[in-house]
């Protein structure tokens, strides 16, 4: 039987995990303030930076550090420029945090002309004239790179249109899948446990979406926890081929199970 006893390090998803939309989750702030081992943030979210996630933790009484905070924009930077070395600018739909992750990494963020890169996320100012250059920028020769695939996101009254939506309006008008970074893809969970120094079978990623926080886990062998206060419930579960290690209906259990296995 998998105890939380034998866990050296935490993931945790944000959205749906710690708040949903602009409203904090029960129990949150407690879990990370209680929190004897190490532990960053990892989510699919591209479209805010890293000071934003800062303000926003802190504002909700979550301990953090920019090093803490893993952004699939982040990891979509990072991953560009180990692979795609003669790439130099890059044609963005989606937010500030995807342009000014891919503008450390030295690439040069343009609105017109023909990119190197089609760079694409959650975009709350989409229009037509964006999907527009991006498909045929994308036709022209340029490569099509998702932050991630989430197809929703949790917001207090639903699920909202997430950067799936975006990335099939896109290929549908290339005929060209993107390479996605973002979970349930590696590049995520891998700087996750670099920051943490902890082994995957030792680390617990906390999610509230089955098919990628626990999936995506799940294939690099590290321990997962689905939390029942986003996405994914407990019919999910019943028909997959793999099982999270815990099931949680909030962050108040996931606590109790945590103090209990330290005392």
């Amino acid at each position: 039987m998998v105890t939380l006893q034998s866990i050296q390090g935490f993931i945790a998803d944000m959205d749906g995990v710690l708040w949903r939309g602009n409203t904090p989750l029960n129990g949150a702030a407690e879990f990370f303030q209680s929190l004897e081992h190490p532990y960053v943030f990892a989510t699919n979210n591209s479209s805010r930076t890293i000071d934003y996630y800062m303000e926003k933790l802190n504002g909700f009484g979550i301990p953090a550090e920019p090093h803490q905070i893993i952004t699939s924009a982040v990891a979509t930077a990072a991953y560009l420029k180990a692979n795609y070395a003669d790439a130099k600018t890059a044609f963005v739909v989606g937010g500030e945090g995807l342009r000014v992750a891919l503008q450390s990494e030295g690439f040069d963020v343009i609105d017109d002309g023909q990119p190197d890169l089609v760079v694409a996320g959650i975009d709350f100012d989409l229009t037509y004239d964006k999907l527009k250059h991006a498909v045929l920028s994308i036709r022209a020769g340029a490569a099509f790179i998702g932050s991630n695939a989430d197809k929703t996101y949790p917001v207090p009254n639903g699920l909202a249109p997430g950067a799936g939506t975006v990335l099939a309006a896109i290929q549908t008008g290339t005929d060209i899948e993107p390479r996605i970074i973002g979970k349930p893809h590696p590049p995520m969970f891998e700087i996750a446990l670099s920051r943490l120094k902890t082994p995957a079978e030792s680390t617990v990623m906390i999610g509230d979406r089955f098919e990628t926080d626990i999936w995506g886990a799940y294939e690099l062998g590290i321990k997962t926890a689905l939390m029942l206060t986003g996405v994914s419930q407990e019919t999910d579960i019943i028909n997959s081929e793999i099982k999270p290690d815990w099931v949680y209906p909030d962050m108040p259990a996931l606590l109790a199970d945590y103090k209990d296995a330290r005392t």
